[in-house]
């Protein structure tokens, strides 16, 4: 029975450039087998490290594409270049240049692909007003302030402007629901599939023995400015009485990851403790002889560090080994999707361009555009003909100008 499958990873994954306003500090799962992401690269939004352009009273700016009623100005395409290139800088180091070589010449196609996936959003009526906001209260959050005018405040500081990064996001919103409705949704995954890829990909899908924790910090505040002073007693003692508290209310029936975002002084309060994945010997040895032997739910009692009082909890336990199929379904789900994901997009991508109006200043290349088909000859036998062969003749999609 075959089955439909929009992961609700596979959205963000599509996009070529994510938030980069804060850094995960736990160790991460091991990594599974997932192709490359099969979306066009978009323009990333985050607040860049490059210096803003200069704004003059009078700019005049060449025209390097049409799509339709839109325009890819030298600029426009100039910074997706150096968006591109400090993505691959972050991602391949000393690889950079390599990889920046074999994508630099997609550019041109990338901002047409969203820029043709944003024009179908606004004829399908695709609003995401909502989740902008919503998406704008997670990078505040993220980036630890305290209102959205602070949000605007450091975009400004760092010379973007605001509305850009706004318009910019969302329309990274609507291309993500472009594509969920009108090609992921149609993508189909059957068992057969499954086991194939599982009994193919048996050596990645291995993976050694790890849990994954949750945290409760209760912290012991710095009462000297010397970093090497023992903490007063009496703070420690109250610090130990607020975690024993903590346990009870555990002991009891409390959910751990809602008393982590209410009483947790830990930096992942927000994410309700998590901590991610740990393998052995990744811990300190008495945080790993207290985990490892929890099973998933269960807790520990507060352990002294140097932090404070933490209380940890195993929500997974992996056995190390070759998982069963149905363990690692959801990974080999998406692992396949993203396969067939990839050509059904510029399927998808060339279906649009058929029906739009496309021009390209010389000396640019669009690389997802199709070619240019041969003239038929044409046999004109009457005056209906002619008309007809007039108007196919004039009927051009891409125009080189």
């Amino acid at each position: 029975m075959k089955k439909s499958l929009i992961p609700s990873a596979v959205l963000m994954l599509l996009l070529a450039a994510s938030f980069a306003f804060a850094q995960e500090s736990a160790p991460q799962p091991a990594p599974q087998p997932v192709p490359p992401s099969a979306a066009p690269a978009v323009a990333d939004n985050s607040l860049p490290k490059t210096a803003a352009v200069p704004q003059s009273d009078t700019v005049i700016e060449d025209i390097v594409a049409r799509i339709n009623n839109d325009i890819v100005t030298t600029s426009d395409y100039e910074r997706s270049l150096q968006q591109l290139q400090d993505e691959m800088k972050q991602q391949y180091g000393d690889q950079a240049a390599t990889q920046y070589a074999a994508r630099e010449r997609d550019a041109l196609r990338d901002l047409i692909d969203q820029d043709l996936l944003v024009q179908k959003g606004k004829d399908l009526g695709i609003s995401v007003e909502n989740d902008l906001i919503k998406r704008l209260d997670d990078i505040r959050k993220k980036m630890n302030l305290e209102t959205m005018d602070d949000l605007e405040k450091a975009a400004q500081a760092q010379g973007v402007s605001y509305e850009d990064f706004k318009n910019n996001l969302r329309n990274q919103l609507i291309t993500q629901e472009v594509i969920s409705r009108e090609v992921g949704s149609h993508i189909q995954i059957t068992p057969q599939e499954e086991q194939a890829f599982y009994d193919q990909h048996k050596a990645e899908l291995e993976r050694p023995e790890q849990v994954r924790l949750s945290e409760i910090l209760v912290g012991i505040p710095q009462t000297s400015s010397e970093p090497t002073a023992m903490p007063d007693p009496q703070v420690v003692a109250a610090a130990q009485s607020k975690a024993e508290d903590i346990e009870k209310q555990l002991q009891a029936g409390a959910k751990f990851d809602e008393l982590a975002r209410k009483d947790s002084d830990g930096p992942t309060a927000q994410q309700g403790g998590d901590l991610g994945y740990f393998k052995r010997g990744a811990l300190a040895k008495q945080l790993e002889d207290a985990s490892f032997s929890l099973k998933p739910g269960q807790f520990t009692q507060p352990i002294r560090t140097k932090q404070g009082f933490l209380i940890l909890t195993v929500t997974e336990h992996q056995d190390a080994g070759l998982p069963p199929l149905k363990t690692v379904q959801n990974d080999i789900d998406q692992a396949i999707y993203y396969q067939k994901l990839q050509p059904a997009l510029r399927e998808y991508l060339t279906k649009l361009r058929e029906e739009a109006y496309i021009h390209i200043k010389p000396g640019y290349v669009d690389t997802g555009a199709a070619p240019a088909p041969s003239e038929p000859s044409i046999v004109v036998t009457t005056a209906a003909d002619q008309q007809a062969a007039k108007a196919k003749k004039k009927k051009k999609k891409f125009v080189i100008f």
